[in-house]
């Protein structure tokens, strides 16, 4: 193709696509619009934590979530303090979104606290309606601190939280791949091509989400809102690294800038779409998953990595062409100028050629070491005053009813009932220790007087004397619903917000189960398929496997002696291997496909070699970037982000820098041609590049 034909093609793409970006550009500040935060919403529909919630549903007219506002004064309540809490609750009803009458305010056992229940509109959004009630109670200066939690109040500021995401998330996440643009190409003029192709993915991306969501087609919480940003910055990236890092190789080869970029796209692009499909194939395993949550992840994710590739392998093209060489202004790459490869890299291959063995079984031995960190993993559930990283209303109020009030007071578990087993099942469950007290539940709610019945059903609720969130209270869950369960022809159901959370941690661990060995199996047919051979892809999955054990290790280690966390939230060890698995095998396919390429020509040790000479650079580089995007999650002040952000950086940097860079170099060296079992090359001789243990040549 001409020169001038290949520019005014570059320039169409490039206009149609700004054209796309100022379309969907503003749709990437909307997803906190279309975002819920809605736990029960996410458990599947034969969780019995959901079938109590649709029988609560029958119960009133408009289902509500408690708001729970705790007074609390050291010295001791006054009569001013109950004046004043009396007032509240008389103006409160009155507020749009709060579900009236109030029960009443109650007094804690040691005359420091008073609470008020609040029922708030379930199908409003909590955080317009906690908002006003804060207003309310909160508008006066006396000694006396009042506080809104309860599931209300935690939901409203979990909402403001990712209200704030879209904008804070973006800056954040481009301004870190702007910094390491800088200093990676150290031109004040390249760094935008690949920034900005990022930008016009995540804007399709996001677009396509939003509308997804909009239309209930996916449900978006803000753990999928967050994770959308930095995969789509993080892995356009990488892609633009890979496909400059060829274009500027081939600009040396060739005299114009269009042959050299169509080189350099038919030598890229494979290993992008490989890696691509990797990545999309692995999230759309979350299908399988039994809560909504996870399910809606994957396709969320798939969606962002499938406008990244589109754009990179279009609209950046066509950047890079019209920017001809002086985009890498001021090292302008000239024909038959001399290689950039890294004098790093090069004695890194030595290294590798001239002891493969103890490399590969020093590293192997030394990842296995920090796979020991796992034994400090506490795997439950985050609770309510550990789900953030800053102090919030809600969690100092949850803490403050906790230290006067059972720790169940205001988020009861509800127990329904056939009307026949009533007094047998009141009974069971009064029998099962840390159980505070349990009633029938009235008409209107009311704790006295005859059980409202629904066609032959009634509905107790338990109030537990643990916290709702902890996992003590779990625990009491499960003996009140093998209590319950065991009153025959009860046909009991067991729910409220501490079943809920129980439901979801027992669902996460049967999605691990599942999940983890089928993410294996889809890998290993693609990696198969892209090597030609059934031995390479088994070897590249164990070293990735070995990374992630290795990374949780650390993670753990990190997580309580420098962040002080209490654990590692349940779900945390899928997500990280999904996303550490799928990214971690990008890397071993940007290697391997290049040295499969090199090994046709050279032979396996020599191509091995070349291969990681040639891409160690590059590969690093798209580590520390991904590494980095992903470490921004650490400005959401959200414990199981910043335990996401840092299990994924810690795993992409070892995957790069040790496992990509040292392991599977060497472990492949040793092994030779054989790695490509059965494929005809591995039955071709091998032309070793060593010489008295020295490299020759790469």
């Amino acid at each position: 193709m001409r020169t001038r034909s290949a520019v005014l093609i570059a320039f169409a793409v490039v206009v149609g696509w700004l054209v796309v970006a100022g379309v969907t550009g503003p749709y990437s500040g909307k997803l906190s619009e279309v975002s819920t935060t809605d736990s029960t919403a996410f458990l599947p529909a034969d969780a019995e934590a959901t079938r109590a919630a649709d029988e609560a549903a029958r119960f009133t007219d408009r289902g509500t979530t408690p708001a729970i506002i705790v007074y609390e004064r050291d010295s001791g309540i006054t009569g001013d303090d109950r004046k004043r809490a009396d007032a509240d609750a008389a103006e409160l009803p009155g507020l749009d979104g709060v579900v009236g009458p109030l029960p009443g305010v109650r007094a804690s056992d040691d005359g420091k606290a008073l609470q008020l229940i609040v029922p708030v509109d379930s199908t409003r959004d909590a955080d317009e309606i906690v908002t006003a009630v804060r207003a309310v109670v909160q508008d006066a200066d006396t000694g006396l601190a009042v506080h809104v939690a309860g599931p209300a109040g935690l939901r409203a500021d979990l909402k403001e939280v990712f209200g704030s995401l879209d904008v804070t998330l973006l800056l954040v996440t481009a301004g870190v791949v702007l910094v390491i643009l800088l200093i990676v190409y150290r031109s004040p003029v390249l760094w935008i091509i690949p920034l900005l192709s990022a930008a016009v993915s995540f804007g399709l991306a996001a677009t396509a989400v939003y509308f997804l969501a909009k239309n209930d087609v996916v449900k978006l919480d803000g753990q999928a809102q967050g994770i959308l940003t930095v995969l789509v910055f993080g892995a356009g990236t990488d892609y633009a690294l890979l496909l400059i890092a060829r274009y500027r190789e081939e600009l040396g080869r060739f005299d114009r800038t269009a042959d050299a970029l169509w080189a350099a796209w038919r030598g890229a692009a494979p290993a992008i779409i490989a890696s691509a499909a990797t990545v999309i194939a692995a999230l759309l395993c979350l299908l399988f998953s039994g809560l909504n949550s996870n399910r809606a992840l994957g396709p969320i994710s798939a969606v962002g990595i499938a406008a990244t590739l589109v754009v990179m392998l279009t609209f950046l093209p066509a950047l890079l062409l019209l920017g001809g060489r002086w985009a890498f202004w001021p090292r302008r790459p000239r024909t038959g100028g001399a290689s950039e490869d890294s004098k790093l890299w090069t004695r890194v291959a030595g290294t590798v050629a001239r002891r493969p063995r103890l490399t590969w079984i020093g590293t192997t031995l030394a990842l296995a070491v920090c796979t020991l960190g796992i034994l400090q993993v506490g795997g439950t559930a985050l609770g309510q005053s550990d789900l953030f990283t800053a102090e919030t209303d809600s969690v100092t109020g949850q803490e403050s009813l906790a230290r006067h009030f059972p720790g169940g007071s205001g988020s009861p578990t509800t127990i329904f009932v056939s009307q026949a087993s009533l007094p047998a099942v009141t009974a069971a469950v009064e029998g099962v220790a840390a159980v505070d007290s349990v009633r029938a539940v009235g008409e209107g709610g009311a704790p006295a007087g005859p059980p409202k019945v629904v066609d032959g059903r009634v509905q107790l609720q338990a109030t537990l004397s643990d916290e709702p969130d902890s996992a003590a209270a779990e625990e009491t869950v499960r003996l009140i619903r093998a209590a319950a369960h065991a009153v025959p022809d009860a046909d009991a159901l067991v729910g409220g917000y501490t079943a809920v959370q129980l439901d979801t941690q027992e669902t996460t661990e049967r999605d691990r189960n599942v999940i983890i060995p089928l993410v294996l199996a889809v890998i290993a047919v693609i990696l198969a398929l892209l090597l030609r051979s059934l031995l390479a892809p088994v070897l590249l999955i164990a070293t990735v496997v070995l990374s992630f054990g290795s990374t949780l290790g650390i993670c753990a280690l990190i997580f309580r002696y420098v962040f002080g966390f209490p654990g590692i939230d349940a779900s945390i060890p899928l997500f990280a291997f999904v996303f550490l698995v799928a990214l971690g095998i990008d890397y071993n396919i940007f290697l391997m496909s290049r040295v499969r390429e090199e090994s046709a020509a050279h032979g396996t040790r020599a191509g091995v070699l070349r291969g990681l000479v040639v891409t160690g650079g590059v590969i690093t580089s798209a580590g520390v970037v991904l590494a980095a995007t992903f470490s921004a999650l650490a400005v959401v002040p959200l414990v199981i982000l910043a335990e996401l952000g840092t299990a994924v950086a810690v795993g992409v940097l070892l995957d790069t820098v040790i496992v990509r860079s040292l392991l599977v170099p060497a472990l492949v060296h040793d092994l030779g041609n054989r790695v490509w079992w059965p494929s005809r090359l591995s039955r071709r001789p091998e032309n070793s590049p060593e010489k008295d243990g020295r490299l020759i040549s790469v």
